[in-house]
């Protein structure tokens, strides 16, 4: 996790304020510009913030009347120009000089309205609160303001709030109400937005607050994928929240999370550290489809993110294949990367999409091989309205086109039937997208990369795969080695150990499991051993992790093709096994997992030595 700078100080604040202001060539005795918008131009300013006016008055300020409804104060809403869009309360504070910036379309920035709360705000991002004598202009030092910024679901500034007065305003309380009043609109915004296809869990450290503006907030699929969250979130996790799995957040599985019953609280774990309450909302109207093949984020801590650097631990296949990445980040060239099935694939595109100027745009990753024939069209390309039985009535823009500007995966893509294949080649070819069911075909900007742990060129050759797509696809192709035959598996097993590893987790592996995985085949390559190293941490507890707290089916692949001399290698030290076996009571399982056998290899060796068992 990054850590971030500490915010600026009041003090630091007002101060670079009035040096932005002087910049700007204000004096103290300069009147405010409010400007004068036309009928016509408010107007078009109030539709197009229809939504933010509306979710603020209708939704928000009802909750905040009888705060309000005493005080000699007016609550005024701008957008991110700092133009004034409504506001609401006491006006009789406003000086008559003053008047014209209390009306929709008055701007409230700072080069036009000096040090302002409004303006002050926008110019810094963070909620600010202006006494009188902190205004720049003496014209506008008869109030005191305190402002909030608001952010959409995508976390870009579209407003902000503010609570003025000619009165007193307690700084601390003021500040706390108007960002409290600003967390309540982002919270609807981004329940208003997602409500009806997605999932929304609400969490807090306190069960009372489970339902308040305070408590984190994440919206998320069928799948796991986040798609929004409010910054409280952020702020209780500790972590970004982009392009994450909610899985990777909780010690609470998917299904399990999604089984819970709706608005009743349940326990809630994170990271395994910090304990939360919950409360799950579904959405309004589940999706047709009964399986979502949308991307999901790849299994990982939140706060590791893959460079090209990082996954280069020194093995020279592994160096050849980011060097020759390296070069081509930038460059319109379709990359194919071959490997085995857990070869590290997946992490090698994450590294590679974030390497590049698109990382802040989507990663959209397909899994040929996972969709049902009949819905690859239909996911893949997207579909209008009422395209065929079935479709939802709002139709589905399609994976292709949810990759605009981004990163397209195409994972497995040796498994694309051969139909597939002519149409996704018309797309790569027009650089555009045809939705089932007709309609203007959209254009697209993607980056491709494909994988794939098939021979595709001997699939060419048999006819199972278009000559022609795999050329398109084929820029630059990629081979990534089997985790067996990696030099860098030191630097690897202690790589996965600190990616997987508790905080309280520090004692790390023993020599004896290094030397079995060492000498492990690894069939399953990183998946493979990401798998083992987790149980294998939870078995330990903050214990160094020994041979007895590897999972057994890691010892059947210990096999190995000539087996007997690795297995009298392994046993160097061990010259009686029948005093051993009789130590432990004839347990087969245990004295395998001591020794770092497979039971196979330890019957074998038994009988060897005359033991019966």
């Amino acid at each position: 996790m990054t850590a971030t700078a500490p915010a600026p100080s009041h003090d630091a604040i007002v101060h670079d304020s009035w040096s932005r202001c002087r910049d700007f060539g204000l004096s103290h005795q300069s009147q405010p510009a409010f400007g004068q918008a036309a009928p016509g131009e408010v107007s078009a300013l109030l539709e197009s913030q229809h939504f933010l006016v509306q979710t603020t008055h209708q939704e928000v300020l009802p909750y905040y009347e009888n705060i309000l409804a005493n005080s000699n104060c007016l609550i005024m809403l701008a957008d991110n120009q700092g133009q004034l869009l409504q506001s609401w309360g006491d006006r009789r504070f406003v000086e008559p000089a003053q008047a014209a910036g209390f009306v929709p379309g008055a701007l409230w920035q700072e080069r036009y309205s000096g040090t302002n709360a409004i303006g002050t705000a926008l110019a810094c991002g963070q909620a600010v609160h202006i006494q009188r004598d902190e205004h720049y202009l003496k014209a506008n030092r008869f109030m005191t303001g305190s402002a909030s910024p608001i952010f959409d679901a995508a976390r870009q500034m579209i407003g902000v709030l503010d609570v003025s007065s000619d009165s007193y305003l307690p700084p601390a309380h003021t500040l706390g109400m108007v960002k409290m009043m600003s967390q309540s609109v982002e919270n609807r915004l981004i329940l208003n937005l997602f409500k009806d296809d997605y999932f929304q869990l609400s969490f807090n450290t306190s069960l009372d607050n489970l339902d308040s503006q305070w408590a984190g907030l994440l919206v998320f699929d069928e799948a796991g994928q986040i798609v929004s969250a409010n910054r409280r979130a952020d702020s209780l996790l500790g972590v970004g929240l982009s392009r994450v799995n909610i899985e990777s957040l909780f010690d609470v599985p998917l299904q399990q999370l999604l089984n819970q019953p709706e608005n009743l609280p349940f326990a809630l774990r994170a990271a395994g550290r910090y304990r939360f309450h919950g409360l799950l909302k579904r959405p309004r109207k589940p999706r047709i489809q009964p399986r979502d093949f949308r991307p999901q984020a790849p299994q990982v801590q939140p706060q590791t993110g893959f460079t090209l650097a990082n996954i280069n631990l020194g093995d020279p296949r592994v160096d050849k294949a980011v060097r020759q990445a390296e070069r081509l980040v930038e460059k319109d060239i379709p990359i194919l990367i071959q490997g085995e099935t857990g070869a590290g694939k997946e992490v090698f595109v994450k590294a590679l999409h974030n390497a590049s100027s698109r990382a802040g745009q989507p990663l959209i990753a397909v899994n040929c091989a996972a969709i049902p024939a009949e819905l690859v069209e239909s996911e893949l390309f997207g579909y209008e309205k009422g395209a065929f039985t079935g479709a939802s009535q709002k139709g589905s823009i399609g994976l292709i086109r949810k990759a605009h500007r981004g990163t397209l995966f195409l994972d497995e893509v040796g498994d694309m039937p051969l139909a597939v294949q002519a149409r996704l080649l018309r797309v790569l070819q027009e650089r555009s997208v045809q939705p089932l069911g007709g309609g203007e075909p959209y254009p697209v900007d993607i980056r491709l990369v494909s994988a794939t742990n098939r021979p595709l060129r001997q699939d060419v050759d048999a006819g199972l795969f278009r000559a022609d797509l795999y050329y398109r696809i084929s820029g630059l192709n990629l081979e990534l080695p089997p985790l067996r035959e990696r030099t860098d598996k030191a630097a690897l097993f202690q790589r996965v150990w600190e990616h997987h590893r508790e905080p309280s987790q520090w004692a790390g592996l023993s020599r004896e499991v290094l030397a079995l995985f060492q000498r492990h085949p690894w069939p399953g390559n990183l998946r493979q051993l990401s798998s083992v190293m987790q149980i294998a941490l939870a078995m330990a507890d903050d214990q160094p992790i020994r041979v007895e707290h590897l999972p057994d089916d890691f010892f059947a692949d210990l096999e190995t093709e000539a087996d007997a001399p690795p297995a009298r290698e392994a046993l160097p030290e061990i010259l009686d096994l029948a005093s051993q076996y009789q130590a432990c009571g004839g347990n087969i399982s245990h004295l395998a997992r001591s020794l770092g056998l497979s039971r196979n290899t330890l019957y074998k060796r038994l009988r060897e030595q005359g033991v019966k068992v």
